[in-house]
């Protein structure tokens, strides 16, 4: 979904992204309130319509926060992790690590970002109506409004935005099954969303360009995050339950600590053609050697430097135990950007390895097997 992106801080423990479109959209945004407040509010020097449109367009963001913030807190208080908050070009998304639980957890974690849109927009509409300069008050007009049109476009029952999840939660509730009511609300978010690509192509061709590309992209948009939220709830359910120590390796390749770098690159990289190798003693877990640890080292000490001596020993990110759920597999390999991990028993000893194309040939056969080839049956 995203491009680059930097943290900017962490807020209750959760970190606060910015992708790179947002600082598009932040320009885009300035640029056009600026010319806005020129327009309602005369006789100010240049600069401040400028001060004016960058404090409006930071703070509908910090709006946009909040409003995710307000998800983000009720999810981490029904034990949901939370990867972070990131703002980008369509606004502002909290990445669960995990779906809710509950049709009722569902419900309650949908409607706290509306809530507090909701409070925004009553807050600052009151404040408008202080009698203050036109220079503060008619931004804080706009931050009211914008807040209420936030809050009436995430209520559009539009999968995965927050009414659409509204709508699954009680689906969910009627139906008690995840899967097939995300499926209707999934099909009901993509027909919104070809709703406003249809919208986004009639305003281009009745000459509103930039509306129309705007819409046209919101629309696919919302029907990538409709398919691709189908598509992790159903990965999620096959998963879910199966132990690791059913997809991995049990015989893995192994290098042994004493050997050289030389060696090591010759008898395994070369051979085996991978990028990262357990090293193990007696059938003990000792570190993880990989190509990133050997570009790290001259040439010219291959020969005299060994693997026990240049391998890495933090082995939890890239560990897992035999009894860990696939899910969580999976969910590891994702965060650490790794595509195998070692299964490790409670003794310290290798047991196997298991590799994210393990994982995805199960997932095949049995989207195969329930005649899903298609990614989006029901």
């Amino acid at each position: 979904m995203f491009g680059a992106r930097w943290t900017l801080f962490r807020l209750l423990g959760i970190p606060i992204n910015i992708d790179a479109s947002w600082l598009v959209i932040l320009a885009l945004l300035t640029w056009t309130l600026s010319s806005l407040f020129s327009e309602v509010v005369e006789g100010l020097p240049p600069w401040t319509y400028w001060l004016m449109g960058v404090v409006s367009a930071l703070a509908f963001f910090g709006c946009i926060l909040l409003h995710e913030l307000g998800h983000s807190v009720v999810a981490k208080a029904m034990g949901i992790p939370i990867r972070g908050i990131t703002l980008f070009m369509f606004g502002g998304v909290a990445e669960l690590e995990e779906e809710p639980r509950s049709a009722m957890g569902e419900f309650l974690m949908a409607i706290a970002g509306p809530a507090v849109s909701a409070v925004l927009f009553l807050w600052f509409l009151f404040t408008s109506l202080l009698p203050l300069p036109s220079e503060m008050r008619f931004p804080l007009m706009y931050l009211a409004w914008i807040n209420l049109a936030v809050l009436i476009f995430n209520m559009i029952p539009a999968f995965p935005l927050d009414g659409g999840r509204v709508l699954r939660s009680i689906l969910w509730g009627v139906m008690d099954n995840l899967r097939r009511a995300t499926y209707v609300a999934s099909l009901l978010g993509r027909g919104f969303a070809w709703l406003f690509i249809g919208i986004g192509v009639f305003e281009l061709f009745a000459g509103y360009w930039l509306q129309g590309i705007w819409l046209g992209l919101i629309g696919l948009f919302l029907n990538n995050a409709a398919l691709a939220s189908y598509q992790s709830v159903y990965v999620r359910q096959i998963l879910g339950g199966e132990p690791v120590a059913r997809f991995m390796t049990r015989e893995p390749i192994v290098v042994p600590p004493d050997i050289d770098l030389r060696r090591l690159v010759e008898d395994y990289m070369y051979r085996y053609h991978r990028k990262m190798f357990p090293v193990a003693a007696n059938g003990r877990l000792q570190g993880v050697i990989s190509t990133q640890e050997l570009a790290r080292i001259p040439r010219e000490e291959w020969d005299i430097r060994t693997v026990g001596e240049v391998m890495r020993q933090d082995l939890e990110n890239c560990s897992i135990p035999p009894t860990a759920d696939a899910l969580q597999a999976l969910s590891r390999m994702q965060h650490h950007g790794c595509s195998r991990l070692l299964v490790v028993d409670s003794q310290g000893n290798l047991v196997g390895v298991v590799s994210l194309k393990d994982l995805l040939r199960f997932l095949d056969l049995k989207l195969e097997l329930e005649n899903a080839g298609n990614g989006f049956g029901g």
